[in-house]
């Protein structure tokens, strides 16, 4: 395989993985929809645990990058941005295919706290709620720490509405929960 062409099995493989699990996903499954021999992807990845561990790293760049630009380009705020995360959140549960997240599924899958999938799917979820102080520091929460918890809470039980029940209200609910927490952390 060419060098890009392991990055292109790490999207399909993502494709794959984000509809179907990980688990329930084998090495023959991938290698009939991503049209890779098994030779070639064995050539990358030695296990499907590193292929796996591919595929996270690379959702977790490109949702962070996407959800942040689009906090950014709806609210110029830290506190505006904190409130616009929902509405980012909402697009993105109404995008077609939208199957909930990624990480919450591999650490369900994969729940031993230092298995290495577990691990980076733990990562991303640090990532975004140090996104997240971060913005409540600079809104200046009188504990940005606790409000970044609440929000995070609110972000992720967002998700997981939208995912069983099928729409984007989950978001807008969230969304006023987290004004009315900023209201108070910020008086």
């Amino acid at each position: 395989m060419r060098p890009n062409k392991r990055d292109e099995l790490v999207r399909k493989a993502l494709q794959v993985f984000y509809r179907d699990g990980f688990h329930a996903t084998g090495m023959d499954k991938l290698v009939v929809e991503t049209g890779v021999s098994k030779t070639s992807m064995y050539k990358h990845f030695r296990t499907k645990e590193e292929l796996i561990l591919a595929v996270l790293r690379l959702r977790d760049e490109s949702f962070r990058n996407w959800i942040l630009r689009r906090v950014e380009e709806t609210a110029d705020t830290p506190a505006g941005q904190i409130v616009a995360s929902f509405d980012a959140l909402k697009e993105w549960f109404e995008e077609d295919g939208f199957r909930g997240c990624m990480f919450i599924k591999a650490g369900a899958e994969y729940q031993e706290a230092d298995h290495p999938i577990h691990v980076q799917a733990a990562e991303h979820k640090r990532l975004m709620f140090e996104h997240i102080a971060r913005l409540a520091r600079k809104a200046g929460a009188r504990d940005p720490e606790k409000l970044a918890n609440q929000i995070v809470l609110l972000q992720e039980g967002a998700i997981v509405s939208a995912v069983l029940l099928k729409n984007g209200d989950p978001a807008e609910d969230a969304r006023e929960a987290a004004q009315l927490l900023l209201e108070t952390a910020l008086a």
